[in-house]
């Protein structure tokens, strides 16, 4: 989950929501540089980090009681063969950009080299199978990299103000991607890579008001009764 502290207490954005916006981002790439095998890399993105549930899943809070941020989350082998195996009942396609995704975010792991050693070696079956050359992978995943890293942004409110500019990630097409705030509080990304010359997108946080929290259980009690907001972008080429 995404934990960011402001003056009501936690907001708590799930992982399945930040997957969800980096889908919605990835359906407005333009349509002449979208991957051959288009709805399998957009199912890619959407649930890329579907593993995390905060309903289900432990972890969720740290030694004091607070609510972990993604970013203290450890390498779980469990986790990501989970992960793997909800990838592989929907295509070998979408395995491979699901254990690229892995690979990006544990290879200089020391605890997930062997894991991940052997994410390449199950891939050379999956590319057979699926008969997809490397390249076009490598573009995929390129483009799920950089609708999560877009997401990620915009969820940690790390989009600078006044038109100043921080980068997104790069692209399928090799260019460097930046995104910046326009006086009307629209986002714009320049180069501008989608379809459309604006659109809208949107994604759900909670806000708890206690700090902290006793056990798992009492967490789980508060995110679920939570009321959810509803936060809506605009992102537009100027």
């Amino acid at each position: 989950m995404i934990v960011r502290y402001i003056t009501e207490g936690w907001e708590i954005i799930t992982q399945r929501s930040h997957g969800l916006l980096a889908a919605q981002i990835c359906a407005q790439w333009k349509k002449e540089n979208q991957p051959k095998r288009w709805v399998d890399t957009l199912i890619a993105t959407a649930e890329h980090d579907d593993v995390y549930n905060e309903f289900e899943n432990d972890g969720l809070l740290g030694e004091h009681g607070g609510p972990v941020d993604f970013k203290m989350n450890s390498f779980r082998e469990d986790y990501c063969e989970s992960l793997l195996d909800m990838a592989l009942t929907k295509s070998r396609y979408i395995a491979i950009l699901t254990s690229r995704h892995i690979q990006f975010l544990y290879d200089n792991d020391p605890a997930a080299k062997s894991y991940c050693i052997a994410l390449r070696k199950r891939e050379r079956l999956w590319f057979r199978e699926t008969k997809t050359r490397r390249r076009e992978i490598s573009a995929a995943y390129q483009l799920l990299e950089f609708c999560d890293a877009f997401s990620l942004l915009i969820c940690q409110d790390l989009v600078q103000p006044e038109h100043r500019k921080i980068e997104i990630s790069t692209g399928p097409d090799g260019k460097h991607y930046s995104v910046g705030e326009l006086s009307d509080a629209r986002l714009t990304v320049s180069p501008w890579p989608f379809e459309q010359p604006s659109f809208t997108v949107s994604y759900e946080s909670r806000v708890l008001n206690q700090l902290v929290f006793k056990d798992l259980n009492e967490f789980r009690k508060a995110i679920k009764a939570a009321t959810v907001k509803f936060h809506e972008i605009r992102i537009a080429k100027s």
